[in-house]
């Protein structure tokens, strides 16, 4: 693989869904491959295929759409080596970027310009074990820390999950409901009946385009 250019599964410009930045336009790089398989992803065709794409193209083609607001995804992005370059080369071009990976992957070398969007695998995603808890405590205030809930037992292994990690202080904890598997509203009184210091989130795009590719 060239250090200089990167599999990519789609560019576009649509909605943030999600995080700290929902509801602002953004353009989104979809990266291709992911070695996870999580039994919720929503993102299975950018497993395979893609073109591959220079970085400085890659770069051009986001300043087209004159957002402030670039998240580079995937897949998992970090499963590409030069990903941490376009990452350094989009915060270079002055823009605000975020990074959505599964958190089963290093974090150190991620620019720390990025804001990380990192998630922790629950029991109900089949991926659990692929957690890398070490990496949290090197998350900064800015970051967030997602668990994406896909029924009662993931809710309480989640609850319980947060009183072991030491997450630094001022980190978003973000709870999610699994979208067809869990109505948010079950997740929301649960979350209130708990008092949980989290911050309770559905993801925007399904509600607005379902489970479209590029939305």
């Amino acid at each position: 693989m060239s250090a200089s250019r990167l599999k990519i599964t789609e560019i576009f410009h649509s909605l943030q869904g999600e995080a700290d930045t929902v509801g602002f336009p953004t353009v989104f790089v979809r990266l291709t491959g992911c070695p996870l398989r999580c039994r919720y992803c929503d993102t299975e065709y950018a497993f395979h295929g893609g073109e591959w794409w220079e970085l400085e193209r890659i770069v051009a083609r986001v300043r087209e759409f004159s957002t402030r607001y670039v998240c580079v995804t995937g897949g998992e992005p970090l499963a590409q080596k030069a990903c941490l370059d376009l990452l350094t080369m989009l915060c270079d071009a002055d823009l605000r970027v975020s990074l959505e990976t599964s958190g089963a992957m290093p974090l150190a070398a991620v620019d720390p310009r990025v804001v990380r969007v990192v998630d922790v695998k629950t029991p109900g995603s089949g991926e659990e074990h692929r957690n890398r808890y070490q990496e949290l405590a090197g998350l900064r205030p800015s970051d967030l820390v997602k668990f994406v809930i896909c029924d009662r037992g993931d809710y309480e292994w989640s609850r319980a999950k947060l009183r072991e990690l030491a997450l630094p202080a001022g980190c978003t904890v973000l709870f999610s409901p699994s979208h067809e598997q869990l109505p948010g509203r079950e997740l929301a009184d649960w979350i209130l009946e708990d008092r949980l210091a989290v911050r309770f989130q559905i993801q925007l795009h399904k509600y607005l385009w379902g489970n479209l590719p590029g939305k």
